[in-house]
């Protein structure tokens, strides 16, 4: 098939681009100008920015996709920028994903694969949830209440893009792997390593991990499947802080997380960390197994996290 990858120099829309090629596929990478050189080897690397509606439409229009998949984040900012990483990216996942359905559908494509996340979903009391809770779009936090009405908005756009243009959504876990905050050399474990990253009392906040090989496997599959709708992506063990947070310390060779009041850790965090360790809650991966016939090669974040 010929495929589209927008976002293709992202930590999961590069190996993607590989990953779908070794598939047989003839695969169309689209980037930003700034980002060219970044590119990854594909059939064809195309050259627009998600937010330009008519030079992304002519670049997608040149390669003709029958799939398009949407990996588009500004997340690669977060380090020097976190405000401007979260704002950028959700007009990617508003104004970008309107730009991209409507080049796709004007390019004849049939399907429409598009990233989203697993833990966005208001805390509602059970440890796990299916991908049928509501997300949590009055969050207390203004920017968390912000960013989820984007991912909203992106999956509301997709799944309901148009009878020819079929709709799938790929609700990734918190990712780990190379080129992630979880990496050695990311934010997350180098404040881990530096003693910053303190477990709040309980640690009772469910994460559901997902490696990026996992990620790209599930887009594949996704590519490749009739499926459509929304699908937690993520392994088959959701963990509480008090279980990961010390693992992942003691994997990466750094000290015991220090313990902190609860009440401490919005302040010490900030709201979301604080609300991940706290009260969140968990991803079930069962319908991907199911509908998408998808299943993760690393079902455990013990075999993994803090590793690479």
């Amino acid at each position: 098939m010929r495929v589209l990858v927008a976002g293709a120099t992202g930590v999961v829309g590069h190996p993607l681009v590989g990953a779908l090629r070794a598939r047989g596929h003839q695969v169309s990478a689209l980037v930003r100008e700034e980002s060219r050189a970044r590119a990854p080897e594909a059939d064809a690397v195309v050259v627009a920015d998600a937010l330009d509606h008519e030079a992304l439409s002519a670049a997608v229009s040149d390669v003709r996709p029958e799939v398009v998949v949407h990996q588009m984040s500004a997340l690669r900012l977060l380090r020097d920028d976190p405000p401007g990483a979260f704002a950028l990216t959700a007009r990617l996942r508003t104004e970008g994903t309107a730009n991209l359905v409507a080049a796709a559908r004007a390019a004849g494509a049939r399907r429409l694969v598009a990233q989203s996340i697993a833990f966005a979903a208001a805390p509602t009391g059970d440890p796990v949830l299916d991908e049928d809770a509501p997300l949590y779009v009055d969050a207390p936090d203004p920017g968390w209440a912000s960013t989820v009405r984007a991912v909203a908005e992106l999956e509301s756009q997709v799944l309901s893009a148009s009878p020819e243009l079929s709709g799938l959504v790929l609700r990734y876990g918190t990712l780990y792997g190379p080129g992630t905050a979880y990496a050695r050399t990311g934010g997350t474990a180098q404040r881990v390593l530096g003693g910053k990253f303190p477990l709040p009392e309980g640690g009772a906040g469910i994460t559901s991990f997902l490696h990026v090989e996992d990620a790209v496997g599930a887009a594949v599959a996704a590519v490749e499947s009739e499926a459509i709708g929304a699908f937690h992506i993520t392994d088959d063990e959701p963990a509480p802080a008090a279980d990961w947070l010390p693992h992942f310390a003691d994997a990466l060779g750094a000290p015991p997380p220090r313990t902190i009041p609860a009440a401490m850790a919005p302040r010490l965090l900030g709201w979301f960390m604080a609300h991940q360790l706290t009260t969140a809650a968990g991803a079930s991966n069962a319908r991907a197994g199911t509908e998408l016939g998808w299943k993760p090669l690393r079902p455990s974040w013990r075999h993994g996290l803090g590793e690479e």
